[in-house]
């Protein structure tokens, strides 16, 4: 498994923004969706946003509005800008990649919401 790597969390107060960015390696191959789910304690990891390479976009009813996936199809690089945060988001954030290959899962950047 080749490794995903991201990047951009921390702590940030309840109303404020986010983003972050996850990195796959050059040697991954056959990208067709990329995406970043969260894993909060105690809770099962759950899907936050998805984007295929045709640009098509999926977003969990929790974060619609306040959340943009954005994907840049060359350097394969996820972006996740979330916007008006609130405690609830508070999470372990993963990074997703589903090629022609399989599914490959980075190690997550926490996100702490608090004041």
């Amino acid at each position: 498994q080749v490794p995903l790597v991201e990047s951009g969390g921390g702590l940030v107060q309840p109303g404020g923004s986010l983003r972050l960015s996850c990195s796959a390696s050059g040697s991954i191959h056959g990208i067709y969706s990329m995406g970043w789910y969260r894993r909060a304690p105690g809770k099962q990891r759950e899907l936050v946003a998805t984007i295929t390479t045709d640009s098509l976009t999926n977003y969990d009813s929790s974060v619609q509005g306040r959340a943009t996936i954005s994907m840049d199809n060359i350097k394969n690089i996820v972006y996740l800008q979330m916007n008006t945060l609130k405690s609830e988001d508070t999470a372990v954030y993963i990074c997703n990649a589903l090629t022609n290959r399989g599914t490959y899962w980075g190690q997550g950047t926490q996100v702490t919401v608090s004041s």
